[in-house]
């Protein structure tokens, strides 16, 4: 089974790198509605077999505004805004960026681990790696003869 990155349906949009159904679908059953909320827009992609990057849209938000936070497998990114200052003399006629707080919430799956975070040009990069231990990936085993030689090792001598 592949990983799932599936931008296509709210329930697999928040997630990352899961191969189990189950949990994905009891966390989503858990959830309120208002984890299907699309701001601020983002991006999930799959660069490489263990390596991921999510992209979040955040015009206006200063590094001091944000903070990431990985707790029990679910990344937390939150904007806080401070008030929008009026300038003097400045009408704003119409207001399309938008700089309200938010939070938005990533389950991540077994393994998963966050490299790094980056802020630049209103985007905000976050960097993920699956980092499996040596115990938890698959092993050759194997496979005795009668004679008790390894089947691996007589075809080594071949």
């Amino acid at each position: 089974m592949t990983n799932v990155l599936a931008l296509t349906t709210p329930l697999m949009r928040q997630t990352v790198g899961f191969d189990r159904f189950n949990d994905l679908f009891e966390s989503l059953l858990r959830d309120t509605s208002e984890s299907f909320d699309n701001y601020p827009p983002y991006n999930i992609e799959k660069l490489g077999e263990d390596d991921y990057r999510i992209t979040m849209a955040i015009a206006g938000f200063q590094q001091e505004d944000l903070n990431i936070v990985l707790q029990d497998g679910v990344l937390t990114v939150t904007g806080r805004t401070k008030k929008q200052e009026a300038q003097e003399g400045v009408q704003v006629l119409h207001r399309g960026i938008a700089t309200r707080s938010f939070e938005r919430t990533f389950r991540l799956a077994d393994y998963i681990k966050v490299k790094e975070a980056d802020l630049k040009d209103g985007l905000l990069t976050v960097s993920l790696t699956r980092i499996v231990p040596e115990e938890k990936k698959p092993r050759m085993i194997p496979i005795n003869d009668k004679a008790g030689k390894s089947v691996i090792d007589k075809a080594k001598k071949d």
